[in-house]
C-alpha cells in the first residue's frame, strides 16, 4: 500500500499544492510567504486524501 500511497501522491500531492497556490493568487496574495504556506498546506492536505484513496483502491 505504501508504493501505491508514493505513486499516488506524486500526482494528487502537486495538484491540491497547485490548487492552494491558485486559491492564494486568486485573493490578490502575490507574496512569497502566502503562495509558500498555500502550496504547503495542499501538499499536507494530500496526505490523507491519498491514504483514503489508496485503502478503496486497494480494497477494490
Amino acid at each position: 500500500m505504501v508504493r501505491l500511497m508514493m505513486l499516488l501522491y506524486s500526482i494528487v500531492g502537486t495538484t491540491l499544492a497547485g490548487i492552494g497556490v491558485v486559491a492564494a493568487v486568486t485573493m490578490n496574495l502575490y507574496d512569497f510567504r502566502s503562495i509558500i504556506v498555500a502550496a504547503a498546506i495542499g501538499a499536507v492536505v494530500a496526505v490523507p486524501v491519498v491514504w483514503v484513496l489508496a485503502k478503496k483502491l486497494e480494497n477494490a
